[in-house]
């Protein structure tokens, strides 16, 4: 059983609100539906229908953790996201399998790169963007556990970097430090791409250059001290994502220099309003500029 099937597994055995369903989407969790008995739902190739009956069972009390490919979760489900969990902020936690550069072999139907922008663009959602298996399980339960609906995007990599055991929503995680004071370049990113951005740290720091690189976490609530001060102690902040630059961390980033008026030369590496092209996922990561140095 996988670390994330049996954190499951123990969140409903541990608390009897808890209820986990699925869209017919199990490549995760093979072994622990059978011993969650009734408290595990499939409901099919149906998302919308899923996430109107998570609904429906928050507002009887219950704690519901849902799965899907994030492209149908956030794009075919999203009115329902919207109205019956969003707007009454039910704690629904809705994982999206694949997400981003993730769905590597798959085509534009399937690849979920507008997710974040969909899901924080919803009052009440959180976003919940962890870099790698280990990441995801340190915030796992305190997502779950949060009494608000969040977005989860389901990564289960193996992880570059020993992560701080610590997890408060909201807070992100300074992965990379030079302890300057102040630094040349902040390399601010959130998901599967923390690899390649510390890779790249390394090799710039090789050269002479002075490099932070903070995990985001979450997205939403975000933390925009984080932000503030990577724009107040750097020459360069470089957001990296595998997202659409509009709406995903450099809109948020943007977003936040705008309304505290600071100033700094900000980089965006992200999917520039385009879908990539399939294919495995180094070829994928090579194609479209993320790869890491070797």
């Amino acid at each position: 059983m996988i670390p994330y099937e049996q954190a499951l597994l123990e969140f409903v055995q541990s608390d009897e609100r808890v209820v986990v369903m699925t869209a017919e989407n199990r490549g995760h969790m093979r072994t622990a539906p059978a011993a969650m008995g009734d408290r595990f739902i499939d409901v099919g190739i149906a998302e919308m229908t899923m996430i109107g009956a998570a609904a429906g069972l928050a507002a009887r009390g219950r704690i519901v953790v849902t799965h899907a490919l994030a492209a149908f979760l956030t794009l075919r489900a999203f009115e329902f996201v919207r109205n019956d969990v969003g707007i009454p902020a039910l704690p629904v936690h809705m994982v999206g399998m694949v997400p981003g550069l993730l769905s590597d072999g798959n085509g534009p139907t399937h690849q979920a790169i507008e997710d974040v922008a969909l899901m924080r663009g919803i009052p009440n959602v959180g976003v919940f963007c962890p870099a790698d298996e280990q990441d995801l399980m340190i915030g796992l339960r305190t997502i779950i556990m949060s009494g608000r609906p969040f977005y989860i995007r389901y990564n289960a990599l193996p992880a570059v970097v020993q992560h701080d055991p610590s997890f408060v929503i909201g807070k992100a995680e300074t992965v990379i430090d030079p302890q300057t004071g102040s630094q040349d370049v902040t390399i601010l990113t959130y998901g599967m791409l923390l690899r390649q951005c510390v890779g790249a740290a390394r090799e710039l720091e090789r050269s002479g250059i002075s490099v932070k690189v903070i995990n985001m976490r979450t997205l939403d609530p975000v933390d925009t001290t984080a932000l503030l001060d990577a724009t107040a102690s750097s020459g360069l902040v470089v957001t990296v994502e595998d997202h659409f630059k509009s709406g995903g961390l450099y809109s948020i980033l943007a977003e936040t220099i705008v309304r505290h008026r600071a100033i700094v030369p900000v980089l965006p590496i992200s999917l520039d309003g385009r879908w990539f092209r399939p294919g495995r996922l180094p070829e994928v990561l090579e194609a479209e500029g993320f790869s890491e140095p070797q």
